[in-house]
């Protein structure tokens, strides 16, 4: 089994000349994905993120059999990965390039996860893009300042996203996930389409940090799943294990795409 991390572009093992390109430009967009036994849920998603990424900065979508390739390649003989799929188009080139990063497999938190708002709104949030310095730059703060990440909110207050999460808040009734600006996570997506059957249905509305307090539960999502939030800002929130349960159930219930 070949060591990781490992990263390939365009089916061959990266060269310093080819990583020097998205170095120097970065402009391009992504997808994260966990993979377990060769397969990985919500590939479709990822696959409809690509391409609608390369129409918006490109003006050209990507072949998703291609892609798929792309990642069976890197994988290799490794069945289970965090994986990256990185799509940038280097000038002169007729086609943009796929570069596939093979990491070890992550997990979710297994504590409740605490939070710093930060005003900060990322530029075209639609797109999963490469240049994430806002991001980057207000987690690393917020994990300065004792938090596990930052969340992104507007002058009033109003929640968009975390810096690397999208925020869920259960009313007692229904998820509420902001709507605001933000990228639409593949695990949001998930649990959109999961938590009905668990008699949870979701809803898009607009969420302050002034009407958390008021929730039973909040929680994150990302490409490594679920966990609870438990403090926004010095705001300390509820944690329902019952809860919690349910939405880890809703999307352990998704099955695994062959990739």
């Amino acid at each position: 089994m070949t060591a990781l991390p490992r990263i390939e572009i365009n089916g061959h093992p990266a060269t310093a000349e080819e990583l020097a390109r998205p170095a120097v430009v970065n402009y391009g967009h992504f997808t994260v994905m966990q993979v377990r036994g060769g397969r990985t849920r919500g590939m479709d998603l990822h696959l409809a993120r690509l391409d609608a990424a390369g129409n918006v900065l490109f003006g050209a979508g990507i072949d998703a059999v291609l892609v798929r390739d792309r990642i069976r390649h890197a994988l290799g003989d490794t069945p289970d990965a965090g994986v990256r799929v990185s799509v940038f188009w280097p000038a002169g080139d007729d086609a943009p390039s796929i570069m596939v990063v093979v990491r070890p497999p992550d997990d979710p938190p297994s504590s409740p996860q605490s939070l710093q708002t930060a005003i900060y709104q990322r530029p075209v949030p639609q797109v999963k893009h490469a240049g994430t310095f806002g991001q980057i730059y207000y987690g690393r703060r917020a994990e300065r300042a004792g938090f596990d990440d930052a969340l992104l909110v507007d002058a009033d207050g109003v929640i968009s996203e975390g810096s690397v999460t999208n925020l869920g808040c259960y009313d007692g009734g229904s998820v509420i996930w902001p709507d605001a600006p933000a990228l639409d996570g593949i695990t949001m997506q998930l649990l959109e389409q999961a938590l009905p059957a668990r008699g949870v249905p979701s809803r898009r509305g607009p969420v302050r940090i002034a009407d958390l307090e008021s929730c039973e539960a909040v929680f994150v999502t990302n490409s490594r799943g679920v966990a609870a939030v438990g403090r926004v800002n010095e705001l300390r929130l509820p944690v329902s294990e019952e809860f919690m349960k349910t939405v880890t159930e809703a999307y352990e219930s998704v099955p695994w795409d062959l990739i």
